[in-house]
């Protein structure tokens, strides 16, 4: 792959302009890139060319390929919504494979460690390269240089901006879908691989040429509710087994032990307390690490004590969050991911656990968002540095080992609140300059380590509100110097090649950042 051209964007960092042949805007500043036009439109459709009797049940995985017509270089999209425990991704390239088809461009959702197999589909030529988030494995393979085409990481939004404004043309969508009917309608509340929602996949229903759905969990029509519309859909296929809804708890979906994280969490708490965020109505997400859903477990603590109700929490789902709702410490969850089998359940069976997709909730190129409404969202970070911008994708030494999921599209919530450990591995997690910019400064509002609470100095509002209520509020630049003097100095960066591996993506479809080789 010949070096791409670079060019500087609006945070300082060189971009490619270029990326696998398509031209690319470099990163312009928050709310500074506004396109003009009409969005992409599917293709059109007629019933003329589908069974009268709505059954459009095809043998297996590899027949329904071949007759949506699978070639090489085209695009395959999937979903995660069974996370760790997908089995039907590895089994599309598997069928291709079999097929003899070269090229093809994969454009997940998200990847995991579970997609490992589809490295062998990039050694032989399958797999031309992956434009989505790459947990593991993948963004390993990815960052040592051997994946033939660069990589490109999208938020969840930054996914469906793409699709609907033309970015990616999605050839062949194929949907994992824990329950089906003949027709295509599909949901994830039921069936050996329930996994609550499928709104990860909506935009690849609406928008791709050819859409397959595939279930371990064939039901009479109608399957309802029909979270992907059969009208959207040219084929059903089964498998035996689509996966494994055990593993959609995942290893960063467990409550933390650790007594400096459930400090973090616990002074995260009190921060949102403290500046008046918690408040009769107010809102939030937090994430599904561990820290994250400590945090939700002070908060439940302290709500309950001053007598305060939320008007919605937004998900990914847990059975933190469900129990909120049981309790009636919020009116709704607002749903993007279920996280755990508790979020599934509460899905199915409370109405005001409303599954959402990223069109709602995230998608830039919209008419407003969730996202922006929320009154605080609590998340995590690989990396900070001193003018608070962020890093959730690579670690100090490099490696691309994480994707971008919602975080980028919280950043726009009333206020940012990153609770992170001050060092991991006795390596400092604040930084001079982050290793990639996934998250500009100016919208990440609160830092919080076991070493102190740093707020960003443009928030002169939450510096206000907190002065005098007994939060160990410092610089960040104290709290690095001190970190640093514990470990023995501030970490060097990490030596880096020239070749560009993978792009990061804005909310708004332009390049932040791009993540180099490392040097192996």
């Amino acid at each position: 792959m010949p070096s791409p051209e670079m060019k500087k964007n609006a945070a300082g960092r060189m971009v490619p302009v270029d990326i696998n042949g398509q031209t690319a805007v470099p990163y312009q500043g928050v709310g500074k890139y506004r396109p003009t036009g009409n969005r992409a439109a599917p293709r059109i459709a007629t019933c003329v060319d589908y069974p009268e009797s709505g059954n459009k049940v095809v043998p297996d995985l590899k027949t329904a390929l071949k007759e949506a017509g699978i070639r090489d270089g085209m695009t395959i999209s999937s979903h995660h919504h069974l996370r760790n425990g997908d089995f039907v991704a590895n089994a599309v390239f598997d069928a291709a494979d079999e097929l003899g088809v070269k090229d093809l461009r994969w454009f997940p959702s998200a990847s995991f460690p579970c997609h490992a197999p589809i490295i062998e589909h990039m050694k032989n030529g399958v797999v031309h390269h992956i434009e989505g988030s790459m947990n593991g494995p993948l963004g390993a393979y990815c960052s040592e240089g051997k994946m033939r085409g660069m990589g490109v990481l999208r938020s969840h939004g930054g996914r469906y901006q793409a699709v609907q404004d033309g970015d990616v043309h999605i050839d062949i969508a194929v949907i994992a879908a824990p329950t089906a009917d003949p027709f295509g309608n599909a949901h994830g509340l039921t069936g050996p691989a329930a996994c609550g929602l499928l709104g990860f996949a909506l935009a690849d229903s609406q928008y791709a040429d050819r859409v397959i759905v595939v279930t371990d969990n064939l039901i009479e029509f109608p399957c309802i509710p029909w979270q992907i519309q059969g009208n959207n859909v040219d084929f059903v296929t089964t498998m035996d087994a689509i996966g494994d809804a055990s593993k959609i708890v995942s290893g960063t979906t467990q409550i933390t032990k650790s007594p400096d994280r459930l400090r973090i969490a616990e002074m995260t708490a009190r921060f949102v307390k403290e500046a008046g965020i918690m408040h009769d109505g107010f809102s939030f997400q937090g994430g599904a690490g561990g820290t994250s859903l400590s945090f939700a477990i002070f908060l439940m603590d302290m709500m309950r004590e001053a007598g305060i109700k939320a008007r919605f929490v937004r998900g990914g789902s847990t059975k933190y969050l469900t129990r909120m709702l049981e309790e009636g410490l919020t009116d709704y969850i607002l749903d993007g991911q279920t996280f755990d089998l508790d979020g599934v359940r509460s899905m199915r069976e409370n109405p005001s656990h409303v599954d959402t997709s990223p069109f709602t909730s995230y998608n830039w190129h919209g008419k407003g968002n969730f996202a922006s409404m929320l009154d605080c969202v609590v998340l995590g970070a690989t990396e900070v540095d001193v003018n608070f911008n962020a890093n959730v994708v690579t670690h100090s030494d490099g490696r691309l080992l994480h994707g971008i999921g919602g975080w980028q599209n919280c950043l726009s919530s009333k206020c940012t609140i990153l609770p992170i450990p001050a060092f991991r591995d006795r390596i400092p997690v604040i930084v001079d300059r982050v290793t990639t910019l996934v998250g500009p400064g100016e919208l990440i509002d609160v830092i919080v380590t076991e070493r102190g609470i740093a707020i960003n100095p443009l928030r002169e509002d939450l510096i206000k509100a907190v002065h005098g209520k007994g939060l160990p509020i410092r610089t960040i630049q104290e709290m690095k110097a001190e970190i640093d003097d514990l470990v023995g100095g501030a970490p060097k960066p990490p030596e880096l090649e020239e070749k560009v591996v993978a792009a990061i993506k804005w909310v708004d479809g332009t390049v932040i950042d791009c993540v180099r080789q490392v040097k192996v």
